[in-house]
């Protein structure tokens, strides 16, 4: 099978250093992990041959990274919960303070995202209830070996990773992909290299969970540790 016919998220799982090439390309490698590379492209025929090149031009492995696919599920839940959930709970009121301000200050032109603070209310209030029931329910499953039984508990997770990925659409919707306009103030600069932080960070948080955590419950012959 060749690499334009493998699901996206499976190229993530396996290729280290892939998913920053699927951020260049504006690859959905999280909530869309199921669709193949071709058709994650579709449309963007010229830009299929340097993106195969990218990914085949990857070293075997990243300096200093982690190999996720390989560690213990009590490994991996850790390494979210440190390194995602707790910089989540960090990123969110920041940005909304940020967005704020900008919104208030510069209003009346016509490049301010109108309703971008509005927006991530709503994500910090979903992103948060979302984390909890995985601190709560999923994820202690998971740790004692119960993965049959988080099955259901699994596809709602999936449910709501699909709704943030919703609203990361609508976020660069509204930010003009998260380009910063010409004589942004300090704030306003601020605030999109936090946005595009946290944009990062929680396509790389669901991926590791869609495509690494939940699959080794759902799929026998991916399980580790």
């Amino acid at each position: 099978m060749t690499l334009l016919d493998q699901p996206v998220g499976q190229l993530a799982r396996q290729l280290p250093g892939a998913t920053r090439v699927f951020h260049d390309y504006g690859i959905d490698f999280c909530c869309g992990g199921r669709a193949t590379l071709r058709d994650s492209l579709a449309g963007r025929d010229d830009d299929l041959p340097r993106l195969v090149a990218a990914l085949e031009s990857l070293p075997a492995s990243q300096p200093g990274e982690q190999d996720w696919q390989t560690a213990g599920t009590g490994e991996l839940i850790d390494h979210i919960l440190t390194r995602y959930h707790a910089v989540h709970r960090q990123q969110m009121p920041e940005l909304i303070r940020l967005a704020r301000r900008v919104e208030h200050v510069h209003g009346e032109r016509q490049d301010c995202p109108g309703g971008l603070a509005e927006l991530l209310e709503g994500m910090h209030q979903e992103l948060e209830s979302h984390m909890q029931k995985e601190e709560r329910i999923l994820f202690p499953m998971l740790k004692r070996g119960l993965d049959h039984d988080a099955h259901g508990p699994i596809a709602v997770m999936r449910f709501e990773h699909d709704a943030h990925g919703e609203a990361l659409a609508r976020l660069m919707a509204l930010t003009h992909d998260i380009q910063t306009p010409r004589g942004a103030c300090t704030t306003w600069r601020a605030l999109y290299a936090g946005l595009r932080e946290f944009r990062e960070d929680l396509m790389q948080h669901i991926h590791l969970e869609n495509n690494v955590l939940f699959e080794r419950a759902v799929t026998p012959e991916v399980r580790h540790g």
